[in-house]
């Protein structure tokens, strides 16, 4: 190995560790402040973005999960009165699935404070670290 690939390598797990460590703390916020799992987040954030709702499969495409996964997910968000599930044209196969008025405000309060968390976990670095990084993903992104 080239001592270039070996920097490369390094850089992967470096990476990672600051990928996992992130993840982790927004794991532990959401559990500690909203009594949440970050799935449940990422299936509430996909349901607010998609304000018409979407299809289970369309879900399950949007957070690269199984469908297993994702009905999971919102059986436990249903039965919270998060979301409902509603067969789209009459059709009982085809299920739309959309946030509740209690989901989405209880997702826009969880998002305001996900938001400051990943504030705080990025906090240290400038207008020009954060332009610099979003360049060099970008660009190692291509191949990826």
């Amino acid at each position: 190995m080239s001592d270039l690939s070996k920097r490369r390598l390094k850089a992967w797990i470096r990476l990672l560790g600051v990928t996992r460590g992130a993840e982790n703390r927004l794991r532990d916020y959401l559990r500690r402040d909203h009594g949440t799992t970050l799935p449940r987040f990422d299936v509430m954030a996909a349901l607010w973005r998609r304000r018409d709702g979407v299809t289970m499969s369309e879900l399950s495409r949007l957070l690269l999960v199984s469908n297993g996964n994702a009905t999971a997910v919102v059986d436990r968000l249903e039965a919270d009165g998060m979301v409902r599930r509603e067969a789209e044209d009459g059709d009982r196969r085809r299920i739309r699935v959309r946030l509740t008025p209690e989901g989405l405000e209880a997702f826009e309060i969880m998002a305001l404070g996900h938001e400051a968390e990943v504030d705080a976990i990025f906090g240290q670095l400038t207008e020009t670290d954060l332009e610099a990084l979003r360049d060099i993903l970008s660009r190692a992104g291509r191949h990826a």
